[in-house]
């Protein structure tokens, strides 16, 4: 039996159809007999849509409340997929950053991991159930909401796979590899 943490992206929980589909995958990696954490974006384009509402109501919002609002979007898609596991009969539990203790700097936007407490992770892991943790978030010593910044999905499933020394660490894309830059922003992305 192996340790599998898997990361899924933003497009890939974009709806409740992809979800069903995430859910699936995650099921047979479970139903191969391994302990399964799988770390979560928000929706596509959901952080897009909520720094556009922030931006509604103040052009310049403090970086502390931006975390508090952005991070609902990966405790959405944890909640939601973790549905979709218990649907498949799947015994799953949703995990948000601070849930799992992930420790941050104070660093609003852009905070910079300091730890990742094992302790809950491994208490429902030996349960027998798959984690479906938030990516993205954790919370600094101040007990204060922080975000890792873009990308911080992928920080997070690299970091929680580290400190639990998973056999692998997957990252779900919808891409055909590593580009220089986001070939949707840059159509001569290489």
């Amino acid at each position: 039996m192996a340790l599998i943490v898997q990361k899924y992206g933003g497009t890939s929980v974009a709806d409740v159809n992809r979800i069903k589909i995430v859910a699936k995958k995650v099921k047979s990696c479970k139903d191969a007999g391994n302990d399964v954490v799988v770390v979560l974006s928000a929706m596509s384009g959901e952080t897009n849509r909520m720094v556009a509402l922030a931006k509604e109501l103040n052009v310049a919002p403090s970086s502390r409340e931006m975390d508090v609002l952005l991070s609902t979007g990966e405790q959405t898609t944890i909640a939601l997929l973790t549905m979709a596991l218990h649907n498949l009969g799947v015994d799953a539990i949703s995990m948000t950053g601070d849930q799992i203790r992930l420790l941050t700097d104070d660093t609003h936007t852009k905070a910079r991991i300091l730890n990742v407490e094992t302790e809950n992770l491994k208490k429902y892991l030996k349960q027998g159930k798959v984690v479906v943790v938030a990516g993205f978030q954790g919370r600094n010593a101040n007990n204060e909401i922080t975000t890792l910044g873009r990308g911080g999905s992928d920080t997070s499933a690299v970091a929680v796979a580290a400190v639990l020394k998973a056999d692998e660490c997957q990252i779900y894309t919808d891409v055909d590899g590593v580009y220089t830059t986001d070939p949707r922003v840059e159509p001569n992305a290489r």
